[in-house]
């Protein structure tokens, strides 16, 4: 008997490691469950678990994923000539690259917009090209590209392309296989693979798309742009960035969300710039000491330090100081911030909006607003003492007029930057963006300079300021009489010269 019992339990045991090990179901359709363990409890949930192999997955996949290598002139310093007072800009050619996948068999791809941006301004780079997995090459065209979410589209001249479809991660779960195909560190088409980490992470980069697919499946430079496959072979997120100290994967990596970028690639592709919600504030956390010094719970709302005149928050009655605590019905955190809510709403939307204002609940209805671009929100945080030099390219006739003849380039004067430039709404006028050292850096203009006219004539715009500067030149003017405004201060006028 004892003979017997012992034989049993071996058999018993041996055959519940392997059915743990290779998640066979067992003749009940569960695992067979240990005592106090989740299989215990859900023991009719079998787990998808992975092929003994990725292999035929991975070489039906692989020739959808592209490498693309880019080239771009980058300004690395600017010269000076002291007999002429002209400063150019110096530039040298810069290679730089990452991964794509085609989405149809007429060339269409998807990447990161920071693979195919160069130099610090985010310029489109001068040349892009596509080599595929046959290690046939293309140039690419740049359809579209997003900034905001990091997505671009570019395109290719080819037909009979074999291409990958796209599937909202929200049908995957915490601790999928995933799937990351790329070229790494400058490796051509590697595989790597790992798990879902996490769904919807928040990386406290803030605005529209801080949501990301987090997974340990190594991602390192080059990776950018490529897809992350689940094992039905549809691209659930855009490979996009780590978190390491050291430069290179230490499994944690990130991707853009595929139900993200779809709106945005279709926008692109239709020739649209991608439209987002906005209220036009400032804001910050809610944290420990704000929320103490208010009487506040912690991390519950977020804390209004700047309205943005004539925008969606000054009309609705929004004003600096007031706590947002809820937003189109749904609470403000540290996780539902209130520019990703805002920015996911479609423009010309009201919305509810709770506040606590000096303590007191009020509730606002706003019409939202559509978000400019990255570029005007960054013109519009305007710091006249940051040290900014020219950039080059896509300049306008105007700009270029502009910087070769007084050596300056200028922006428009909205309200926003006249406020933070601590002059009324009413100015009218551009903003001297960049003083440069040619001869409008030594008349006296400066970065922050408002420029109200041109010999007498109103200068709303770049252009009106580039007409005059024109018309002085063909009268054979050789100097400018500039209306100039600062902080504080009345109307000064500075004679600069016209470089020829």
């Amino acid at each position: 008997m004892r003979y017997a019992y012992g034989i049993t339990a071996l058999l018993l045991l041996s055959g519940s490691a392997f059915a743990l090990a290779d998640g066979s179901p067992t003749p009940a359709g569960g695992l067979v469950p240990v005592p106090g363990s989740i299989a215990m409890v859900q023991s009719g949930v079998a787990p998808r678990g992975a092929p003994d192999s990725f292999a035929d997955l991975v070489e039906q996949l692989q020739p959808a994923v592209v490498n693309i290598a880019t080239k771009q002139k980058v300004q690395v310093a600017t010269s000076f000539n002291p007999f002429t007072g002209e400063r150019r800009p110096v530039t040298q050619e810069q290679q730089s690259g990452g991964s794509g996948f085609i989405i149809s068999a007429d060339g269409y791809i998807i990447t990161n917009n920071h693979v195919i941006a160069g130099g610090p301004s985010g310029d489109a780079v001068d040349k892009v090209t596509v080599t595929l997995f046959s290690g046939k090459e293309y140039t690419a065209k740049i359809i579209g590209r997003d900034p905001t979410s990091d997505v671009a589209l570019i395109k290719i001249d080819a037909t009979n392309l074999p291409f990958v479809e796209m599937e909202s991660s929200k049908k995957s779960r915490v601790g999928d296989w995933v799937i990351a195909i790329g070229n790494p560190l400058g490796l051509n088409s590697s595989v790597t693979a790992g798990i879902i980490s996490a769904l919807q992470r928040n990386i406290g980069a803030g605005g529209a798309y801080d949501r990301f697919i987090q997974t340990d499946t190594a991602i390192n430079p080059g990776n950018s742009g490529g897809p992350l496959f689940n094992l039905q072979g549809k691209v659930v997120g855009i490979n996009n960035r780590l978190i390491s100290p050291v430069g290179a994967n230490i499994g944690v990596g990130f991707a853009i969300p595929a139900e993200e970028a779809m709106p945005v690639i279709e926008s692109l592709k239709a020739g649209n710039r991608p439209e987002r919600g906005y209220l036009g504030i400032g804001i910050q956390p809610v944290g420990e000491d704000l929320a103490d010094a208010l009487g506040l719970e912690k991390n519950r709302g977020e804390f209004v330090n700047r309205i943005v005149p004539g925008e969606a928050a000054e009309k609705a009655g929004l004003k600096e100081g007031d706590i947002v605590l809820k937003v189109n019905g749904r609470d403000v955190t540290p996780d539902e911030t209130l520019s990703y809510i805002v920015a996911n709403v479609k423009p010309g939307t009201k919305i509810p909006v709770d506040i606590l204002r000096e303590g007191k609940p009020m509730k606002l209805t706003a019409t939202v607003g559509t978000r400019p671009t990255e570029e005007k929100i960054a013109q519009s945080n305007f710091d006249p003492d940051e040290n900014k030099d020219f950039k080059e390219e896509g300049d306008s006739a105007a700009t270029k007029l502009l910087r070769d003849t007084l050596g300056i380039s200028v922006i428009p004067l909205d309200a926003e930057i006249a406020r933070q430039l601590g002059m009324s709404a009413d100015i009218k006028g551009v903003v001297v963006d960049v003083a440069g050292s040619g001869t409008g850096s030594q008349a006296g203009l400066r970065r922050g300079d408002v420029i109200v006219s041109a010999n007498y004539k109103p200068t709303t715009t770049p252009d009106a300021l580039s007409a005059a500067v024109g018309e002085a030149k063909k009268a054979n003017r050789s100097a400018i009489l500039l209306g100039v405004k600062r902080r504080g201060a009345p109307t000064q006028y500075a004679t600069v010269r016209i470089d020829d």
